[in-house]
């Protein structure tokens, strides 16, 4: 019997909904919705009968399918669609469905109607749990940002001590990341599209049948109406070969992961203990060692930052396989999305989930912060440095340059340093403190952290007002 994958080397993704929304099941289950939906189309226009299409609603239940038998047969047709409705048809006559019941099964359609189709519809389903957890870490990092707005920290820049900021606008980045992202979803999650073009993209199977039938319904009408049953958009027109609605969802998604990376890696620096200035919630079961009990390793980071290095080579795959699709149908490059775009659903969930948790529950460490910052000393403010004094020292900024480096290789500090090169009367000392500290060179860091907490306040005022 052919194993499931229950995600025992995607720790991401795995025991959480990520797991259940995308497995196999959902996406046969969400195929078999495709051909039930179908069948309803054609019998409110008179195509089939109502008995004809609660057979196919009955049969159209993944419980009633063996998924390893499923599996074992698709490489005979290179996709899961072809033995699937096999079996559709084969549980129709055992359930003494009304005669041409398997004829109204997937009249007119093509394989890569239903399989494009079926995955509109596991992003639908999938997105629709990950926006909630994405807006829910998005609410956590807002809290932050807010109530860290004016706590001094250290930047890094290429892993050095650069400049003073504030931890309010550390969160506030992540945050700004987060609603890039997630407006980015929101987007693509409404315009999911249908794909319904028949064997080549023209429909000429379903126009021939429409001609001879005595239905007023053209195939226009028949796919808006499909689409308006599984809740995606109607496109007008097929896009066998054309992949970028496939694109735009792998990349939404992609960005999501990325998003979520950066604050994950954050995390993970910070909460190095030698850092100490964040640490993750405390949860029971949550990152023990076997080995060494004392440690909490910092889970929920390493996750993100698990996700954010493995998404890259999936959506990659996404656009290789989009800019080689050929013809009317790819040849390998459509088989090759599958995998892809379902591994980048779940990633993409599971770091959602993540990142809620995180967000919500990060400890945040302010003696540690000022700790840090003070580290650098006086020189964490040399751009400042330069900039007020250099009018009043001879040999200006390049002179500086070298107080600066003395006071780094020499036992010597900058502030006496300065104090000794320029006059009091140049600069008193009330002057030179004020000069020196850090809370005083922090920039615009308060207003971009406002700019982003109130454009946070108008994307949860726009989803909560659809809700």
């Amino acid at each position: 019997m052919m194993n499931a994958d229950y995600g025992v080397l995607n720790p991401v993704w795995a025991g959480g909904a990520g797991a259940r929304l995308a497995d196999d099941a959902a996406f046969v289950q969400a195929m078999l919705d495709v051909e039930a939906a179908w069948v309803r189309v054609q019998a409110a226009a008179g195509l089939c009968t109502a008995a004809q299409s609660a057979a196919v609603e009955a049969v159209a239940d993944v419980g009633r399918y063996d998924l390893a038998e499923l599996a074992a047969l698709t490489p005979d047709g290179a996709n899961a669609l072809i033995p699937l409705r096999g079996m559709m048809r084969t549980r129709l006559v055992d359930d003494g469905a009304p005669a041409g019941s398997g004829t109204a099964l997937h009249r007119g359609a093509t394989s890569q109607d239903i399989i494009d189709t079926a995955l509109m519809l596991l992003l639908s389903r999938g997105i629709r749990e990950l926006l909630p957890r994405l807006r829910s870490a998005a609410s956590g990092l807002a809290a932050l940002a807010e109530e860290y707005d004016d706590t001094p920290c250290i930047a890094r820049s290429l892993t050095q001590h650069a400049l003073p900021t504030t931890f309010g606008w550390k969160a506030a980045s992540w945050l700004s990341a987060v609603l890039a992202a997630g407006r980015q979803l929101e987007s693509v999650a409404a315009g999911l599209p249908l794909q319904w073009g028949g064997a080549v993209g023209t429909l000429a199977s379903l126009d021939q049948f429409l001609s001879t039938s005595d239905s007023a319904a053209d195939s226009a009408q028949l796919a808006a109406q499909l689409a308006n049953q599984l809740q995606l958009t109607d496109p007008q027109i097929p896009w066998h070969t054309n992949r970028v609605p496939l694109l735009q969802a792998g990349s939404a998604l992609g960005a999501v992961i990325a998003a979520l990376g950066t604050f994950g890696t954050d995390v993970l620096t910070a909460s190095r203990p030698e850092i100490g200035e964040l640490a993750e919630p405390r949860e029971a079961g949550k990152g023990g060692s076997s080995a060494m009990p004392q440690k909490q390793n910092p889970v929920h980071s390493l996750l993100l930052r698990t996700a954010a290095l493995g998404a890259p080579g999936l959506v990659s795959t996404l656009y290789t396989a989009a800019g080689t699709a050929a013809d009317e149908r790819p040849d390998g490059g459509w088989h090759a999305e599958w995998p892809a775009l379902r591994e980048l659903l779940r990633l993409a969930v599971g770091a959602a989930e993540h990142a809620d948790v995180l967000a919500n529950g990060l400890s945040v460490n302010k003696p540690a912060l000022a700790r840090n910052l003070a580290l650098g000393g006086d020189a964490v403010l040399s751009e400042r440095i330069a900039t007020v004094l250099a009018p009043v020292i001879a040999g200006g900024k390049p002179a500086i340059q070298k107080l600066v480096l003395r006071s780094l290789t020499e036992p010597v500090g900058l502030r006496q340093l300065l104090r000794l090169e320029v006059s009091h009367t140049d600069l008193s000392d009330a002057q030179l403190d004020a000069l020196l500290d850090p809370a005083g060179y922090l920039g615009s860091a308060a207003r971009f952290t406002h700019t982003v907490l109130a454009d946070y306040a108008l994307w949860k005022e726009s989803w909560l007002s659809h809700n």
